[in-house]
């Protein structure tokens, strides 16, 4: 199909010399820096310059899970790192951030060729990635449990909070560097060991942070990355009783699956699955700065990000006046190139995640959607990109309204009441953001109240701090990362109860 995307579409350039040379990696097993015992490697193309090999490290197996597991024990076990003072891992955990500073362009290349998205958006990503590692080490001195002074006068209770064990964590492609450092910071400070498996597709951002934590004195065995494909090293984190606690990000197939595994063993699990984000905009926004935020919020990462804001929940009055803005900006939106001086969004992860994308274009169609905008393919012959995208008259049953798509892909539903709003923003099964937009913060506030999503945003959308924790409703996941209850999740806790003096004997003699 021809693009109707022609003059805002930037061509990668495949003869930028950045793309000249593949990076080798190796797995950091207890500090050492380790290839696959079956010494077999995975190849990562540039999704964004087709034919460009870019990054290769190991195809780690079972029996490279089971030995990063065993340093990760070990270092709990009998390790430094849990016996440490909160002063102490603080002070590592503030130089590895600082670590992250000084690579950030080297960073940001790597995440860039790697996952597709710009290079100035990855940059900025790994900045706000050592602002994460900052928070962390600063609470992690803090960390506190409680005590119970009125229970009796001869009794005093004591809650004691204890580091969980050695914690797996299963990252995702689309942001392999923010996700990694929204979970190990906050593992690593409460006194836990870890072992990542990063995505197959974007493993080197994730081992150089390994490396660099080292450098920054970290001590062996703390921080292990294995890679590789799930089946073949994931899993291995769920079933191993020797892992206290599962983290994974990513789909509501495989975590289920992981969850039901981890399950058999009775193992602690924190899932961040899958979104349908809605962007609800009252009559009394202002439209440009909603258009200005809807447009990011679809088209961020090219649509793939689970907080993407996909599904525009419009008051039906000014319906034609916000979509007449957003089809303005969506057609002057400059998307391409990842290496391009001021490309908005780059490439799609796969040439199957593509396709999945336009699959889904067409069942809106077929459904009967409006397509306003896009729905293609462009340059297939140079990477895997798509058209910014845009459906009005959807109606909530259709699968383009009910399904993540992951890709720049907008569904338009119009209300009437308030009420309207929030009963089509919780339709769905997923509960993982929204957004409302309104010059009225009590009607924002109030609806947001109602809201069944575990991030929420008034008059913006995907924004972000380290303090406020994150996580979802329903089937977008259990437990929460970042901020104070970011190190719950890595956390046990223990009653303590103290008699005082001698107690009333149990037995008369």
């Amino acid at each position: 199909m021809q693009s109707r995307f022609q003059d805002n579409f930037v061509a990668p350039n495949l003869s930028d010399p950045r793309l000249a040379s593949k990076r080798a990696y190796r797995m950091l097993i207890d500090g050492r820096s380790v290839d696959a015992q079956s010494g077999e490697t995975i190849t990562r193309e540039s999704p964004g310059h087709r034919g460009k090999a870019v990054g290769e490290w190991p195809a780690g197996g079972a029996a490279d899970a089971a030995l990063a597991i065993t340093a990760a024990r070990r270092a709990f076990d009998t390790g430094a790192w849990p016996r440490m003072s909160g002063a102490e891992r603080s002070t590592i955990l503030h130089a590895v951030a600082a670590k992250i500073l000084e690579h950030v362009d080297e960073l940001g290349l790597i995440e860039c060729l790697e996952t597709g998205k710009p290079l100035e958006q990855a940059k900025g990503e790994i900045g706000y990635c050592a602002d994460l590692w900052n928070y962390a080490a600063g609470q992690s001195r803090g960390l506190e449990g409680s005590t119970h002074n009125a229970i009796g006068e001869s009794r005093l209770g004591l809650v004691l909070r204890e580091p969980a064990g050695v914690v797996g964590i299963i990252t995702p492609w689309n942001f392999p560097f923010i996700i990694v450092s929204e979970r190990v910071p906050w593992a690593l400070g409460t006194g836990c060991t870890v072992v990542v498996k990063p995505s197959e597709f974007t493993s080197g951002t994730t081992i150089r942070l390994a490396e660099l934590a080292i450098e920054a004195g970290l001590p062996a065995g703390a921080f292990n990355v294995i890679t590789g494909y799930g089946p073949a090293v994931g899993q291995v984190l769920a079933e191993d009783p020797r892992v206290d606690v599962l983290a994974f990000t990513g789909s509501v197939r495989v975590g289920t699956t992981l969850a039901g595994l981890a399950a058999a063993g009775v193992k602690r699990v924190g899932l961040e699955l899958g979104g349908k984000g809605p962007q609800i905009v009252f009559a009394d926004a202002d439209l440009d700065a909603a258009a200005d935020g809807i447009a990011y919020g679809v088209y961020h990462n090219a649509g793939q990000c689970c907080i993407s804001g996909s599904r525009l929940i419009v008051e039906n009055s000014i319906r034609q006046p916000l979509l007449e803005r957003v089809l303005e900006l969506s057609r002057r939106l400059p998307f391409g190139d990842p290496l391009g001086a001021g490309t908005r969004f780059g490439a799609m992860v796969s040439r199957n995640h593509l396709e999945k994308v336009a699959s889904y274009v067409a069942a809106g169609v077929n459904e009967g959607a409006e397509l306003l905008l896009g729905g293609d393919m462009v340059d297939a012959k140079s990477g895997n990109f798509f058209a910014p995208t845009v459906f009005d008259k959807v109606r909530p049953d259709m699968a383009i309204a009910q399904e993540e798509i992951f890709g720049p892909v907008l569904a338009t539903i119009g209300f009437d009441t308030p009420e309207e709003a929030v009963a089509l923003a919780n339709g769905t099964p997923f509960g993982l953001s929204a957004s409302v937009w309104s010059r009225d913060l009590e009607n924002a506030i109030q609806t947001t109240r109602k809201l069944r999503a575990g991030r929420c945003w008034i008059n913006s959308v995907i924004d972000g701090t380290p303090e406020l924790p994150i996580g979802g409703y329903k089937k977008s996941g259990t437990g929460r990362e970042l901020g104070r209850f970011g190190f719950d999740e890595y956390s046990q806790f223990k009653g303590l109860h103290m008699t005082l003096g001698r107690g009333q004997p149990w037995f008369q003699h």
